[in-house]
């Protein structure tokens, strides 16, 4: 393997650990990747220098952790690549469901399952699309009901819409396309409420 291929495998593998809807974020992981996006420098470095190219991505001090110890994992037991399954990915310390199947697409243009996070789960329940209660229980009722072919675009999708319209708390449901049929819309009540007060 070449070490240009390595390295973008190697970014892909860190990078969605870093995902941010700030701008201040990006720019942070594009200081990273600057810096050096490999497993040697990345163990090179000292913590307190990692977190600082961290910042201000949520958690970072937790993330340059996991980011070390993953390279000295990919170094030590994988011949300096990362692992091409989702097992294998969700073995590295940090690494679970939602950032594997993000890795295997970026990496190997295979799209196992669908990755799914905190605004997924949130908004596909919001829309009536699955009633569940965790992200790995929506991860799997969406793929049951979603064409394989569409899996890769779910969390593209619904992830920059949950960071600026459908968010956690005070969702803008006045500035959302969805209104009209979301069942969560908070538009639905306010325009009942209307109704009632004309009436009365």
């Amino acid at each position: 393997m070449r070490v240009n291929e390595n390295n973008q495998k190697v970014c892909a593998a860190v990078a969605p650990s870093l995902r941010s809807g700030r701008e201040t974020s990006r720019q942070k992981l594009q200081r990273f990747r600057t810096a050096g996006c490999t497993i040697d420098s990345v163990l090179s470095m000292g913590r307190s220098e990692l977190e600082e190219m961290l910042k201000p991505v949520g958690f970072y001090r937790r993330k340059a952790e996991y980011i070390q110890e993953a390279a000295a994992v990919l170094k030590e037991k994988h011949a300096g690549d990362i692992p091409d399954t989702v097992e294998g990915l969700c073995a590295l310390k940090g690494v679970g469901p939602k950032m594997a199947h993000l890795v295997m697409q970026t990496a190997f243009g295979r799209t196992l399952g669908i990755a799914v996070d905190t605004h997924v789960h949130r908004i596909v329940n919001r829309l009536g699309w699955t009633k569940t209660s965790a992200p790995e229980q929506t991860q799997k009722r969406l793929e049951e009901i979603l064409p394989r072919e569409e899996w890769a675009r779910v969390n593209k999708l619904l992830v920059g819409f949950g960071q600026q319209i459908c968010l956690p708390v005070r969702p803008k449901c006045a500035e959302c396309r969805l209104k009209a049929t979301c069942p969560s819309s908070s538009m639905k009540e306010k325009k009942k409420m209307k109704k009632e007060e004309d009436e009365d």
